[in-house]
């Protein structure tokens, strides 16, 4: 099955290129330089992902990501000039699951979409045959079948980051991951060292799945060593 990129560029020739080289790839794409037309798009035409540009000359990049993470998982991944660390993790914070500074190499963000598009499909975590985990007497339970995560009954949506982080936790309850491995597992890919960027997914997943943050049951903090799954999982 096709998946469909939005890109939300207002620079034309950066957003023609952006998608020659994704419909090369056999992506099909959409495109806009309007945040107030991309809020309408992610709705409309429900995109398997989103490429997304900060300085847009109506809505603040930072705006529709905001606006776009309130009512959808769907990934997002920042195209900015903005290269600084601080400007990365608080892109990050907005729920967004990757972040590709310009100048850059098109390649190199068709790599980038696509192993975020892969991180969109489900990770086995060694389940039954119907794809359902349950774990603390059923406060947590993944269905890899639906793609779906359920916290204490209600049901939660996680973008592919949160998602990946918390099936490679669910794969080996207990079992310590540092950051740097959950950076490989979730991303597929080196990504530059940038390992403080899952504490900010962590963060944002605990907000979602913890009844009270500042003491989390389900992803649980192992200092100077990184996280692991504090509950264990249903015979």
């Amino acid at each position: 099955m096709t998946r469909t990129v939005l890109v939300v560029e207002d620079e034309v020739k950066i957003r023609d290129l952006v998608r020659a080289y994704l419909e090369h790839d056999g992506l099909t794409v959409i495109t806009t330089g309007s945040g107030a037309e991309a809020l309408s798009l992610v709705s409309s035409a429900q995109p398997d992902l989103v490429v997304l540009d900060l300085r847009l000359p109506d809505v603040p990049g930072e705006g529709v990501a905001r606006e776009v993470r309130a009512s959808s998982p769907v990934p997002i991944v920042i195209l900015t000039a903005k290269s600084g660390e601080e400007e990365r993790i608080r892109g990050l914070e907005l729920g967004v699951d990757d972040y590709v500074t310009k100048p850059f190499s098109p390649r190199e963000l068709v790599l980038r979409v696509q192993a975020v598009l892969r991180r969109s499909a489900a990770i086995p975590v060694g389940g039954p045959a119907d794809g359902v985990v349950s774990f603390g007497g059923g406060d947590l339970v993944i269905d890899e079948s639906r793609h779906e995560v359920r916290v204490r009954g209600d049901l939660v949506a996680l973008t592919p980051t949160e998602w990946g982080v918390l099936i490679a936790l669910a794969g080996r309850p207990g079992r310590v991951y540092s950051r740097l491995e959950l950076v490989n597992r979730v991303r597929g890919y080196e990504f530059d060292g940038y390992e403080r960027t899952v504490d900010t997914h962590v963060k944002n997943l605990r907000r979602k799945i913890e009844g009270d943050t500042r003491e989390p049951r389900i992803v649980q903090t192992v200092l100077g060593a990184g996280y692991r799954l504090g509950l264990s999982r249903d015979s």
